[in-house]
C-alpha cells in the first residue's frame, strides 16, 4: 500500500468515525463531493492545499494523515529514514505526480508544523492552478532553482535562497524553467 493510499484510507476512516458525510466535508472544505470521494478512493492525487482543507473540515491536524507513531519527545529523522515519500499533484492540469514529499517529523505527536524535504520533478507544463490554505510556509532552496507564483508576483529563488509567506494568498511552487529542484519546506497550519 502506498503512502498516498494510506492517506485516503485515513481520511475515510476519520470521516466515518466522526459520522460526517461526504457532503458535509465538501461544504466545510470547499471541495466538491466528487473530489473528496476521489481522494478517499485513491483515484485523484490531492494537492497539499486540498489536503489541508480536508484536515480542517475534519477538525484534525494535517499531520494526522502523515503520522506513523505518537512520539511526545524530540523526533530525530536520519537521512536513511527519508526513503519513503508522499506525492501531491500540486494542482497541475493533468494531476500528475510532480513533487515527492519526504516528511521529517511524521512520528511527532501534536505538531502544528510539517517539515519536508521536497524533490520537485522537472516539468515543461506552464499551466497550473494557484492554491491557498490557512497558515504559513517557509521554503529554503537546497538545489536547483525555484519559481513561486504568489498572488500577482512571481519569485525566482536559487540555491541558498529562502522565502516565508502567508499561504492564504494564492500560490504555486514549481521548478524554474522546467528544471528539477530540492527544497526544505516547513508548512504551518493553525488548528
Amino acid at each position: 500500500m502506498s503512502n498516498n493510499s494510506v492517506i485516503g484510507s485515513k481520511i475515510k476512516g476519520i470521516r466515518e468515525s466522526k459520522n460526517i458525510s461526504i457532503d458535509e466535508i465538501s461544504e466545510r472544505s470547499g471541495l466538491s463531493a466528487e473530489q473528496i470521494l476521489s481522494i478517499e478512493n485513491d483515484q485523484d492525487l490531492p494537492s497539499l492545499g486540498h489536503l489541508i482543507k480536508v484536515a480542517r473540515a475534519l477538525g484534525v491536524r494535517l499531520g494526522t494523515f502523515l503520522d506513523d507513531n505518537d512520539e511526545l519527545g524530540p523526533v530525530v529523522c536520519r537521512a536513511s529514514d527519508r526513503s519513503s515519500s508522499i506525492s501531491f499533484s500540486n494542482n497541475t492540469t493533468d494531476a500528475r505526480k510532480n513533487m515527492e514529499y519526504h516528511s521529517l517529523a511524521k512520528q511527532k505527536a501534536g505538531r502544528h508544523m510539517e517539515p519536508f524535504i521536497i524533490d520537485i520533478q522537472p516539468s515543461e507544463n506552464k499551466e497550473f492552478t494557484l492554491s491557498s490554505h490557512e497558515g504559513e510556509e517557509f521554503i529554503y532552496v537546497m538545489e536547483g532553482e525555484l519559481e513561486i507564483a504568489y498572488g500577482k508576483t512571481t519569485y525566482n529563488l536559487k540555491e541558498g535562497d529562502s522565502i516565508f509567506y502567508d499561504s492564504i494568498i494564492n500560490h504555486h511552487v514549481h521548478g524554474a524553467n522546467g528544471k528539477a529542484a530540492k527544497i526544505l519546506a516547513v508548512v504551518y497550519t493553525p488548528f
